[in-house]
C-alpha cells in the first residue's frame, strides 16, 4: 500500500542542487512559546463566555476536567516526538504504527481542520476589532483575511524568523491576560455562582465539547519536532511548563468570566470586551481589540508552521500532490504547501461569508477533525510508547476523552469523517493507476 518506500522518505534532495533539509531552529523558549500560542488561541477569547452561556457556573467544572486531562494529551504527544522527531508529528506517529492509508487520513484531517479552522479563528479576531471600531461585515472578513495572508509571509521568511515573531506575541499574550484577570477579582462576587447549574448537568458535556477547542494545540508543536535543536531533552520540559501555564490561564479567565457575570454581556464577543471594559473604562473596547488580534494572530502563525510540515510530510509519500514536496533552498520553508493551506483558508472564508455561517458552527466543524486526529494520535501513543507505571495509561486517558468527546460535535463531524474519507479514496486510486501502468 505504500507509495514510496523508506528511501524515498529519508530521501534529502528532490531536485539536483535543492535542499531538502527542514532548519533547526526551535529552542526551549521557542517551544513554550509555539505549545502557549498554538493552545491559547482564540478559545480564550470566546469559550468561557460560551461554556457559561450553555452550563452556567457548572461550565468551571468542565473547564478543570479538560486542564488536567490536557496533560495527557500533551504528554503522549511529546513522548512521541522526542522518542522519534520528525515532521508531521501524529502523521508519522500513525504511519508507523498503523500503516500508511490510515496515516494519510490523518494528514487530510490536519488539512481539514486547518482550511475551516483558521478562517473561523481569523473571524473571531476580526470580530472584536469590529467591536472596537464598527466596521461592515465585508470588513470584517477582509480584516481575517489579512491575517491569514500576514501569518503566511511571516512562515514564508522561516522557521527562524517566525521563532522570534512568535515569542515576542507569547509574551505580550500573557501579561494582558494576567492584567485582566487580577485587576477583575474585586469585581467578582459569590452570588454570580449560584446557581450553580441552572440548566442542568447535560450542558457540561456540550460545553465540554466546545471547550475541547481550547486544549487543542499541544499535538502541532510535533509537527515541527524535526526543527528541534534537541527534542530528547526540550519537550518534555516545554509541556510540563506550559501545561501550567495554559491551565492556569484558561482557569482563571473562566473563573472571573462567571464570576464577574461577563457571560451574560450578550453575544460571542460582549463578555470577554465586558471584563475589559470593567478595567479600562471607555477603552475597554481597544483593549480587547488589541488582545484578540494578538491572541489569534499568534495561533493562526503557529498552526500555519505546524500544518504546513504535515502537508509536506504527506506529500513526500506521495499521499498528496507530488508538487507540494517542496522546501525553498534558502529558507528551510515548505512554500507550496503554505501556499496551498492559506489559499484555501481563504477560499473557506469566502464560503463562511456567502453562506452566512454563524461562528458556534465554524468552530464545531474543524472540531470534528481534531478530535479524530487526536484519536489516531492517541491510539499510536498506546501502540508506540513503552512506559511503565500510571504514565502508561496516560495515552489510554487522551484516547477515551477523544473518544467521549466525538459524539457532543454532532452531525457536523461527519465533514471531517468524508474528507478524511476523501485521502483514503486518494491512496486507493494512485495504486490503482500505479498497478494499471506496472501492468501495461
Amino acid at each position: 500500500m505504500y507509495l514510496c518506500g523508506q528511501n524515498d522518505h529519508n530521501r534529502m534532495t528532490t531536485e539536483p542542487g535543492q535542499t531538502r533539509n527542514l532548519e533547526k531552529g526551535i529552542k526551549l523558549r521557542h517551544a513554550v512559546a509555539l505549545y502557549v500560542s498554538s493552545v491559547l488561541g482564540s478559545g480564550v477569547l470566546v469559550l468561557p463566555g460560551l461554556a457559561a452561556q450553555l452550563a452556567g457556573p457548572a461550565s468551571l467544572v468542565a473547564w478543570g476536567v479538560l486542564s488536567l486531562a490536557s496533560y495527557p494529551f500533551a504528554y503522549t504527544f511529546a513522548s512521541l516526538s522526542s522518542r522519534n522527531p520528525q515532521s508531521g508529528g501524529i502523521y508519522g506517529f500513525a504511519k508507523e504504527s498503523f500503516g500508511f492509508p490510515v496515516a494519510v487520513v490523518s494528514g487530510w484531517l490536519f488539512a481539514f481542520w486547518y482550511i475551516t479552522g483558521g478562517p473561523a479563528v481569523t473571524l473571531i479576531a476580526a470580530s472584536y476589532l469590529a467591536y472596537a471600531f464598527p466596521m461592515s461585515r465585508f470588513a470584517i472578513f477582509a480584516v481575517a483575511g489579512v491575517v491569514i495572508c500576514l501569518a503566511f509571509v511571516i512562515n514564508y521568511k522561516g522557521i527562524v524568523f517566525s521563532n522570534k515573531i512568535q515569542l515576542g506575541v507569547v509574551v505580550s499574550i500573557i501579561g494582558l491576560l494576567l492584567t485582566a484577570v487580577v485587576a477583575s477579582l474585586g469585581s467578582m462576587r459569590t452570588t454570580n455562582f449560584v446557581p450553580f447549574a441552572p440548566n442542568g448537568f447535560l450542558p457540561i458535556g456540550t460545553a465540554a465539547a466546545l471547550i475541547f477547542w481550547s486544549f487543542l494545540g499541544y499535538e502541532n508543536v510535533s509537527n515541527v519536532a524535526e526543527e528541534f535543536e534537541d527534542p530528547r531533552r526540550d519537550f518534555q520540559r516545554s509541556i510540563l511548563l506550559s501545561v501550567v501555564l495554559i491551565s492556569g490561564l484558561y482557569l482563571g479567565v473562566a473563573v472571573v468570566t462567571v464570576g464577574t457575570l461577563a457571560y451574560k454581556a450578550g453575544g460571542s464577543v460582549a463578555p470577554f470586551a465586558a471584563i475589559f471594559s470593567g478595567i479600562f473604562g471607555s477603552h475597554g473596547a481597544v483593549g480587547t481589540a488589541i488582545l484578540a488580534v494578538v491572541i489569534i494572530f499568534a495561533t493562526v502563525n503557529a498552526y500555519t508552521a505546524g500544518m504546513s510540515r504535515v502537508i509536506l510530510a504527506v506529500a513526500r509519500d506521495r499521499g498528496l500532490p507530488k508538487w507540494l514536496d517542496h522546501i525553498d533552498p534558502k529558507t528551510g520553508t515548505p512554500t507550496r504547501s503554505l501556499m496551498m493551506l492559506s489559499g484555501l483558508s481563504l477560499c473557506m472564508l469566502a464560503f463562511y461569508y456567502f453562506f452566512d455561517v454563524d461562528l458556534q458552527t465554524a468552530l464545531l466543524i474543524p472540531s470534528g477533525s481534531a478530535v479524530l486526529v487526536y484519536i489516531i494520535g492517541s491510539a499510536a501513543g498506546i501502540k508506540l510508547l513503552k512506559d511503565k507505571g500510571w504514565k502508561r495509561a496516560l495515552p489510554w486517558i487522551s484516547l477515551a476523552l477523544s473518544v467521549v468527546l466525538l459524539p457532543f460535535v454532532g452531525v457536523l463531524a461527519l465533514a471531517s469523517v468524508v474528507f478524511g474519507m476523501a485521502g483514503f479514496g486518494y491512496v486507493w486510486m494512485r495504486n490503482r493507476a500505479k498497478g494499471n501502468s506496472e501492468g501495461r
